[in-house]
C-alpha cells in the first residue's frame, strides 16, 4: 500500500499515511492532530526496491 505525506493548512502539522489508491482518489484525507481537512499532500523522493542489479 503507497504511504502519502500530507502537511495540514490549518496547524502546519506534517503526518504519513498509508493509503490505497481508490482512498486517494476519494479525496483529501484529515489532520490526525486538528481534524481538518484542509491539507495539501507533500512531494517527497521514494526507492523502489528490484531484484535487478544496475
Amino acid at each position: 500500500m503507497p504511504m502519502y505525506d500530507f502537511k495540514c493548512k490549518k496547524c502546519g502539522k506534517e503526518f504519513l499515511l498509508a493509503r490505497t489508491l481508490k482512498q486517494q482518489e476519494s479525496g483529501s484525507p484529515f489532520c490526525p492532530s486538528c481534524k481538518s481537512k484542509s491539507v495539501d499532500k507533500v512531494f517527497t523522493g521514494f526507492m523502489a526496491k528490484t531484484s535487478r542489479k544496475s
